[in-house]
């Protein structure tokens, strides 16, 4: 008896989730780490069959039932899961089978992935940012050099044509190779030191709030759902401001578009919500922080179109037409610089910009750092 309370402790105490099943695939066992993943009670689940909140499809079923009756081992990878509260998991899960009082069972080993999954697509996003920053400033050089040839030649020009007719076209030319100049600019982002101070997020946010109710003129709907609890943290305030800013005005602009292609008397009338929360042990990249800033920016428009998704924040990718395709490439350099990133998620009926920024961050962390 002291043995197996010695080794139920020992299995309650364990990060891995498992999951112990009956020969009828009813729940025999949870450990804690079992209920927080698939967000049940043991004592309530115990007894009910595993497909109410653990099987997906009568495949995997039969796969259990298979295992039993052949008491054949098997792994499963990135395996779909729908749980109770409609909400779908990511997992590794490993089947054993083996007896307990005489009777079949299965040991079932669950591992999340969907934590995994998003770290390993933070990196893949910082590092491409990365490299098409580095590609993009090797690009922005070639070009401005040649550009400040061409303009000094054309004021030389100037100079020497006597006729105001001809002069007029050397001043296009001038003014296309500053226009050309200033795109370039553009292109690379923000080139000043931050100016960090200690900033409100809701200040930053009902700034932004004000702006697009303003130029949205009551055709979209604005919901705040806020945490008031959210500490101040160093932060340049009037870049956020621009991140957040081009964000949601992206959102208004789509959602318009898609407006005008509706019947007016549509049921769900275009709606943006800006919200705040805080996450606890949370990882960005490769880094994992005590405390970080979320913020979405959440629109219930036709979605992001799906061949640009993988590639949204590239320089000069855009959904419009009339989009330059910088402004998202631009604020995530501007999150990059405060140490976050901006993920999205998006489907037809609901697109989700996520930003998240530490919030436990000193002077130290940024020295030396380039928005």
């Amino acid at each position: 008896m002291a043995d197996f309370v010695f080794y139920k402790q020992l299995i309650n105490h364990l990060d891995s989730a498992i999951l112990v099943l009956n020969q009828d695939l009813t729940v025999r066992y949870l450990n804690p780490a079992a209920e927080a993943l698939l967000q049940v009670s043991g004592r309530r689940c115990a007894g009910e069959p595993a497909e109410h909140f653990f099987l997906d499809s009568q495949d995997e079923k039969q796969s259990l039932s298979n295992s039993i009756a052949n008491e054949h081992a098997y792994t499963k990878r990135e395996a779909q899961i729908r749980l109770m509260n409609n909400q779908e998991v990511t997992l590794d899960y490993s089947v054993s089978p083996m007896e307990f009082d005489t009777a079949p069972c299965l040991l079932i080993e669950m591992h999340p992935r969907d934590r995994l999954i998003r770290i390993s697509r933070e990196e893949e996003l910082i590092n491409t940012q990365a490299s098409t920053q580095l590609l993009v400033r090797g690009m922005a050089h070639e070009i401005k050099n040649p550009l400040g040839g061409i303009r000094g030649s054309a004021q030389l020009l100037s100079r020497m044509l006597e006729t105001d007719e001809l002069k007029e076209f050397t001043q296009i030319i001038i003014e296309e190779v500053d226009r050309l100049r200033n795109l370039v600019d553009k292109m690379l982002g923000p080139n000043k030191l931050l100016e960090r101070k200690e900033t409100n997020i809701h200040e930053v946010l009902e700034r932004v709030y004000s702006l697009i109710n303003v130029e949205a003129q009551e055709r979209i709907k604005l919901v705040r759902d806020y945490d008031p609890s959210i500490p101040e943290f160093l932060a340049d305030k009037e870049q956020l401001i621009q991140v957040l800013l081009n964000i949601t005005r992206n959102a208004m602009q789509a959602l318009l578009e898609h407006a005008e292609q509706q019947a007016p008397q549509s049921d769900y009338p275009p709606q943006i919500t800006l919200k705040t929360r805080t996450i606890r042990q949370f990882t960005i990249g490769h880094i994992r922080h005590r405390l970080v800033l979320h913020i979405a920016i959440v629109d219930n428009g036709p979605g992001i179109p799906e061949n640009i998704r993988e590639s949204l924040f590239y320089p000069m990718v855009s959904g419009r037409a009339e989009g330059t395709g910088l402004g998202l490439s631009i604020a995530q350099s501007i999150v990059n610089q405060h140490q976050g990133i901006i993920e999205c998620d998006s489907k037809s009926g609901c697109t989700q910009f996520s930003i998240y920024l530490p919030l436990e961050l000193g002077l130290d962390d940024y020295q030396g750092v380039l928005t």
